[in-house]
Parts: C-alpha cells; structure tokens; sequence
C-alpha cells in the first residue's frame, strides 16, 4: 500500500486542508485539492462501508472493479499530487479563534490546518435478523442499481419494513419476474399498494420472518415463523443508513432524519449544495450528506467540495494579500523608495 507520510505535516504546520475519512468522497477532495497545490492530508479509519462488497457498479470506466482497488488507486493520486493519506482514527474535533481547526487522531497525533472537510461515510443498521448481517453485500442486498444486474431473473425476496417496503418490490420486480414482499414488520399496506403488487405479479407473504436458510455459503431461502420456509437467491433487506457525523457534534453540527416515501431512512448532515456547512471553514462531501450517493456520485461530489475549499481558500489568500498592501510603509520601504526617487534607481526603471 503506497500511502505516505511526510514528517513535516505531522509536526504542527498549518495545512490548507485536513480530510477526514478515505473513501471515494475524501480521495476525490483530496486529489482536487493536490492538483490545486494545496498542503491536504487524509485521515482514514480504514473502514470503507461497502468493503464487503467484491464489485462496484454504474461508475464509468470502472464497472466492475473491486472497492478496495479503486481506493488503493485513490491513494495512489493523492500522493502522486502531493498529499498524504495517514492511516487512523480522528477522534475529536476543535476550531478556534482564529477560525483554524485541530484534529485529534486515536493515537494523539494532532494535525492543524485552515479547512476541514469530513467525509465519514455512513452506517448501515441492518434488520436483526439470523444471517443477514452474515451475507449483507453478498445476497443480502439494499441497492437495485448497484446489485440489480447481478441476480436478473432469478428469486428476489423483498424483507418488509415499513410502506417502503412495496416500493421496494415493485422496483425490483424491472429485474425479475420472480420476486416476493415477505410483509415481516410491515403494517398494513394501503389498497393502492395491494392492487399494484398485483398488477406486477409480485408474491406477498404475511408472517414474521424467523431467519435465512443458507446452503454451501450462499442465500437459498427465507425460513417463516413455524418453520415454513419459501425458495430465494437473494434478499433486500431495508438498512437503515445513518451518517457517521460523531465528530462533528463537537462543532456544532447536528444531522436530521432522511425521509423516502414517508419513511425515515436514515440521516444525513445538511450542507449548502457545494459543502459549506453552517460552521466557516467546514465542509461535508459523500454520504455524511447524502445516503443516496453511489461511488461515483460521492466521487463528484468529492471534487465539487475540493474546488469550493480551494475557492475558499483563495478568497483568504486575497483578503490577507490586500491586508498586507494596504499596511503603512516601513522604514526600509520608505528608504527604498527615496532611492529610486533620488538615486540611479530611477535610471533602472527606464526614467529619463
């Protein structure tokens, strides 16, 4: 793993940017930020939410791919422009007076810098039941558009939870003609909701659902309450995604509930549509604000933060610049300009 460390921005220089969180988001910020010749670090757990999947999917060029080599390669252009990638937990976050932030790592490293963007991802909480956390990102699944392709005609089981739920049926059902709502927790769904199902020829099964059957490590069926067990080769299952925004509450910043269809979801950290939180100088990229966000859409959203971090940091840089020209003369500027004035200074700027 090519990740660098540079002694010089562990010893307490300012940096333009510390980036909390190494996924496709904190990469992306960080390469944006590299390419801008910007001193960037990235902080990184190690902990990437999709790591149990062996494949992504609807990223361009990459369909495919391995996550963790996307990441590996991430790291790779991070340093190739200059940052560095240090390999840790941020614990606790300050900003200060000056507008500066101080980011504490587990192991009491410190880093400082003039920005700080906090692209942590989100947690999934999963249905408590037997098995599905075992084959989450296998044959337990949440996403069509990122596992949909992959189990195409074959038996789809949908784990109800809420309203949602049906919703989540019907969309799967553009993948196979073989797919059962297993209602579970569900309440009762609406008529509209009964008649639709219908209409697409989706199965729906009442009764709670006690656990999976799996067979040579793959998903084979859903066992019910009682023992009756019906025939799957993949389960959705509705997580519950919920950003990792821990560090953020000491700086204010507090998330609020995601709704779909009238069912709460998850949550997020609101931002402005580059970023910027409410706090100057803190910026949130990926799924900390937008659980929808595939790989590739946190990636984008991950060089959009970047220019806005830059942007904003050449707006100090200008304001700091026109500070220092408006200040009173020195002395030795004063005996500069009387030189050139007076002396054969004036013949060296071409004055006859």
């Amino acid at each position: 793993m090519n990740t660098r460390t540079s002694p010089s921005k562990e010893s307490g220089a300012l940096l333009d940017a510390v980036v909390v969180g190494g996924g496709a988001a904190g990469l992306s910020t960080a390469v944006t930020l590299g390419r801008a010749h910007r001193s960037v670090v990235v902080v990184d757990a190690g902990h990437p939410r999709n790591a149990p999947a062996t494949h992504m999917h609807n990223f361009l060029s990459r369909d495919g791919m391995n996550p963790a080599e996307l990441l590996e390669i991430g790291r790779d252009e991070v340093a190739r422009y200059g940052g560095t990638v240090l390999n840790g937990l941020a614990v606790n976050a300050e900003r200060h007076d000056d507008g500066t932030f101080t980011v504490t790592l587990d192991d009491g490293r410190t880093l400082r810098s003039r920005q700080l963007v906090v692209a942590t991802g989100l947690t999934d909480r999963l249905p408590d039941v037997p098995g599905v956390a075992e084959r989450w990102g296998r044959d337990v699944l949440h996403c069509p558009y990122c596992h949909g392709w992959e189990v195409s005609g074959r038996a789809i089981g949908i784990l109800g939870r809420g309203a949602f739920s049906a919703h989540q049926a019907l969309l799967w059902r553009q993948w196979s003609d073989d797919v059962t709502l297993f209602l579970d927790e569900t309440p009762e769904l609406a008529d509209s909701a009964w008649e639709e199902l219908a209409a697409r020829g989706v199965r729906v099964v009442e009764g709670a659902v006690e656990r999976l059957e799996v067979a040579d490590d793959r998903l084979t069926g859903v066992r019910l309450a009682g023992g009756r067990v019906l025939p799957v080769d993949a389960l959705v299952v509705p997580s519950r995604m919920h950003a990792n925004a821990e560090l953020l509450a000491g700086l204010g910043v507090a998330t609020e509930d995601v709704e779909m269809q009238g069912s709460v979801v998850g949550s997020r950290v609101p931002t402005g549509p580059m970023g910027a939180t409410d706090v100057p100088g803190l910026w949130v990229a990926g799924n900390t604000a937008d659980v929808a966000a595939q790989v590739i859409v946190a990636a984008a959203d991950g060089v959009r933060t970047g220019a806005a971090v830059n942007f904003a940091l050449v707006a100090a840089d200008t304001q700091a610049a026109v500070a220092r020209r408006r200040e009173p003369f020195s002395a030795q500027d004063e005996r500069e300009l009387d030189d050139l004035r007076t002396g054969s200074g004036l013949r060296g700027l071409g004055v006859a």
